[in-house]
Formats: C-alpha cells, sequence, structure tokens
C-alpha cells in the first residue's frame, strides 16, 4: 500500500505539506489572510466557496458529510461546527489523516484512502464534497458512479473543480471531465464560473505570502513561501490572458 500511494500524482509532496501544515504559525497566519479561514489549503477553497456548501445544502446534526480528499479536516470541521452534523474523511496523505484524528476524535470518521479504491456504504451520505480533489480520479466516469452510490436519494455532491494546472483547460464548462462524467452517471447539476475570483484568490495568495515571507524563514520553510510565489505568478498577468489558460468552477449536483 505504501509503495502504490508513492507512485500517487504529488504523494511525497502532499507527505512534506500536512507535516509541515501541522506545526507551521506562519502558514495558519498565512491561510487565514488569504482565505478567511485556515483549512491548511493548498488550493483555491475560501471561506465564501465552504459558505457556499452551507447555503446549498440543508444540514442538521443528523446529517452525514463526507469530504473527498479531506487533508487534515479542518474544512470538515468548520462544516460541523456551523451544523452538527457527523463528518467523516479520506485523503491518501498519512501525515493528513493523522492530524485530522487528533484535532477531531468525536463524531468524526477519517481514513488513510485512495481515490477509485477506498469503499463506502451505498446511500450513507447526505452531502459528498470535493475541493480540488477529482481529477486524482483514474477514472472520473466510474469515481462519479461511486460517489452516487454513496449518496442519499436527493443527496448532493459539491465540488471545486479546475482546469489549467493538474488538468487541460477545455473550452468550458460543458466540455469538462467532469461535466461528461455527471452526464454519463445521470447526475443533474448547476454550476457556476468562479474563474474571476479565482484569480482574484490567488493575488491575495501572493500578498499573503509576502506578507508572511520573514515568518516562514524564521521556521525555516523557506522552500513553502517560494512554492508560494511560484503559484500565484500567474496572477501577474491580465486577467484576459489569465482565463485562456485557467478555468474554475463549482459543480452542485443532486443524486435523483
Amino acid at each position: 500500500m505504501m509503495d502504490q500511494r508513492h507512485n500517487l500524482l504529488f504523494y511525497d509532496a502532499y507527505e512534506s505539506f500536512y507535516a509541515m501544515a501541522a506545526h507551521s504559525a506562519a502558514f495558519r497566519s498565512y491561510c487565514s489572510q488569504a482565505f478567511g479561514e485556515d483549512f491548511s489549503q493548498d488550493g483555491f477553497s475560501d471561506v465564501q466557496q465552504i459558505d457556499l456548501i452551507l447555503q446549498t445544502a440543508s444540514l442538521s446534526s443528523a446529517s452525514h458529510i463526507l469530504d473527498i480528499g479531506c487533508g487534515n479536516g479542518k474544512m470538515l470541521s468548520y462544516l460541523q461546527r456551523k451544523t452538527g452534523a457527523r463528518i467523516s474523511g479520506f485523503d491518501y496523505s498519512v501525515h493528513a489523516i493523522q492530524t485530522a484524528r487528533a484535532l477531531h476524535p468525536f463524531n468524526a470518521d477519517f481514513r488513510v484512502g485512495i481515490i477509485g479504491e477506498i469503499q463506502y456504504p451505498v446511500e450513507c451520505f447526505d452531502l459528498i464534497t470535493s475541493m480540488d480533489t477529482l481529477y486524482f480520479a483514474k477514472d472520473m466516469t466510474n469515481f462519479v458512479s461511486q460517489v452516487k452510490s454513496w449518496l442519499k436519494p436527493n443527496g448532493i455532491l459539491f465540488a471545486g473543480y479546475q482546469e489549467g494546472d493538474v488538468t487541460a483547460r477545455t473550452e468550458s464548462v460543458q466540455t469538462t471531465e467532469l461535466t461528461k462524467a455527471l452526464h454519463s452517471n445521470q447526475m443533474p447539476f448547476r454550476t457556476m464560473d468562479i474563474t474571476r475570483q479565482t484569480y482574484e484568490l490567488l493575488q491575495r495568495k501572493r500578498q499573503a505570502a509576502l506578507h508572511h515571507q520573514t515568518a516562514f524563514e524564521a521556521e525555516g520553510h523557506r522552500e513553502w513561501f517560494d512554492l508560494l510565489i511560484d503559484q500565484t505568478q500567474c496572477a501577474l498577468a491580465p486577467y484576459d490572458q489569465f482565463q485562456q489558460k485557467m478555468a474554475r468552477y463549482i459543480y452542485i449536483a443532486q443524486k435523483q
């Protein structure tokens, strides 16, 4: 299992990332400034996007949420604080799941697992979230079928999906692999194009990273500061150039 995980996309990088995130005060402060909340973000899930989940799904203490690629569980923790729901999550990073279990010992289930291989009971979840993780699926259509089976009737899949970095930019939201997979699985959905908001978020990430440069260096984490600067370089281009290469969408799909 361990050797298999080491062959997966970004595995070693994420093991190092979550080991750093567990101890770095500079990174926690950076996340709060850039995203509005510290969810140990490596991607684009700011608090406004996560609050859309609360506006979309009717959640309560009787609800059960699964997060695909949950990292250290901080986003799920935010949703639980707001709703009282039971939370579950899986991630291929051992460091991430160790931290998630330590932070959330009650009304929570965190597992080490790989997209497309981990199993859950059918009709178990009211809401399944995936923020920048579905492109790790080897077969998007098959995995969406699996996700659909895990959802209760009328359950919701809420996904943040980006093109232009890990996956190639396609013509529009109608041509993405996720759109094709949802159509194939007969899951009706609606979308929001948040490419402009992502462009502005990248600029905030860059400003927050620069603000925390000295703190990162004092912790011996200069390499993470350098990575943040490299990741946000694309937002220095004018928006019309940026959106030709990058696109980001929110998908809200429902099991009928």
